[in-house]
């Protein structure tokens, strides 16, 4: 432990001191033990007062759709890697949780418990990457800056054995992606006079660059990130307006860099100088603010020639219920020249219902997500479902319902890097409105669904067909 305390006090010198905490020296940080089972963590937000009891809650094991990714498929092993904010057996006390899917045996292996975050809000969940040598990477997140983050790498490639602390700081909304050759490009969030967009790079994954605040119009914004191949990262936010409190959220905005963060760029080129604190900046992508409609981000992905499509739900408030609907599930695709924003026929119920967007190599668009009525209606999440698009978004039809007659409602479906068809969504279930287990999911790009198992007694298991 006495090596990952030197590391970290490298890293001290790219990013500030007063968000340090120093490593434990008894190397109390990383568990690296084995787990008997796939468990979830339950988390509940803001109490409503209301029969919906909280403003968002459940099985939250996969949330937020600001961390990415926390699945990634390795051709080379063929194995999907993924990581969850996971719970003790008998304590909902958050530990960050990483395993894998074998896709020769069809098999998961007993997870691994990396470490355990000392607190109850999944806000602080992981999410997962890996390098182009086959190590797998682990940022830990955090709410604010009351706790530390961390970073952790498996000590041998493509392995959940064992994991050595790298770094440790503070960095919220992680979302590190991997360029071979050059290193991590990590978009985050840090709050400093409200929630600032910000990138460090790093060769090794240890010395990092100072931290670059790109933009806080406001009180901040959230954001979500992706990458186009080994070329570009994009990013979309939305922004909180001033003096409206931090559950008002609107407007769409867009930036990419295709020089490892050096430059940033709108979609069509304009040349932006961060950081950014107009809310009328060239990144802006729609104006939903006069049409007092919120913004909330699901998923970014491109098409192959490497333009941005943005998947998100507007709605009229903040608060769970009906008097905020309709959630409108929308995308805003850059056709080369313009944004394209279209409004679907797709209505959710709870303004965190959240899903992915796949935009397949033969045209199709599907998104994956819990769009349907679940059995705590207006809660967040829902029972799953699969829909498909041949016209870019024109129009949808739904394919297959993945999951009916559920007990809790599911939530949070992710899309891994690389998604392999046999892994293709992975999420979690709890009861929206109070404290419940929370069991782990994934399905095939077909929408068959299996659960990951609750309690194992061998070293691996095979994940149970539930549809």
């Amino acid at each position: 432990m006495l090596r990952c305390v030197a590391i970290a006090l490298m890293a001290l010198s790219g990013w500030e001191a007063s968000a340090m905490a120093q490593v434990d020296g008894n190397g109390d940080v990383l568990i690296n033990a084995k787990d008997d089972g796939y468990r979830g963590i339950w988390y509940a937000n803001q109490k409503s007062g209301d029969e919906y009891v909280y403003k968002y809650s459940g099985g939250l094991g996969t949330y937020c759709a600001k961390h990415i990714p926390l699945a990634w498929y390795a051709p080379e092993v063929d194995k999907t890697f993924f990581t969850w904010g996971g719970a003790y057996k008998d304590k909902n006390t958050l530990v960050h949780m990483v395993s894998y899917y074998d896709h020769k045996t069809g098999q998961v292996p007993r997870p691994t418990i990396l470490l355990d975050k000392k607190t109850t809000d999944a806000h602080d969940n992981p999410v997962l990457g890996l390098d182009d040598r086959g190590y797998v990477w682990v940022f830990s997140s955090s709410h604010g800056t009351s706790r530390p983050s961390y970073i952790s790498r498996s000590a041998e490639p493509y392995s959940i054995e064992k994991f050595e602390l790298i770094w440790q700081g503070n960095f919220s909304y992680p979302q590190p992606w991997y360029f071979a050759g050059k290193g991590w490009l990590f978009m985050h969030t840090h709050y400093t006079g409200g929630r600032a967009i910000c990138m460090s790079t790093s060769e090794d994954g240890v010395n990092w660059s100072e931290r670059r605040f790109l933009s806080r119009m406001a009180q901040g914004h959230y954001q979500i990130s992706g990458r186009f191949q080994q070329k570009k990262v994009g990013s979309a936010f939305n922004y909180h307006p001033e003096d409206k409190g931090l559950n008002w959220r609107t407007n769409l905005y867009y930036m990419e860099s295709a020089d490892f963060g050096q430059t940033w760029k709108a979609a069509g080129g304009t040349v932006l100088e961060p950081m950014l604190t107009d809310p009328q900046s060239p990144a802006l992508v729609y104006e939903y603010e006069s049409k007092k409609l919120n913004v909330y981000l699901k998923d970014i992905t491109f098409d192959p020639q490497g333009n941005p499509v943005i998947l998100y739900v507007t709605s009229k408030g903040f608060e769970s219920g009906p008097e905020n609907m309709p959630r409108t599930w929308t995308t805003a695709r850059w056709t080369g020249t313009a944004w394209e924003i279209r409004p679907s026929d797709i209505i959710s119920d709870n303004n965190y219902d959240m899903g992915s967007l796949y935009v397949e190599s033969d045209g199709t668009w599907r998104i994956i997500a819990p769009t349907e009525a679940g059995p705590q209606p207006y809660n967040p999440g829902g029972e799953i479902a699969i829909w498909v698009s041949g016209d870019q978004g024109q129009s949808w039809s739904k394919a297959r319902q993945v999951t009916e007659d559920s007990p809790y409602n599911h939530t949070y479906v992710r899309r891994p890097v690389n998604a392999h068809p046999g892994f293709y969504g992975f999420w979690a279930d709890g009861h929206g409105r109070k404290a419940s287990e929370s069991r782990l999911y994934f399905c095939t790009k077909d929408g068959d669904a299996f659960r990951l198992p609750a309690t194992m007694e061998g070293d691996f298991a095979a994940p149970e067909r539930v549809n």
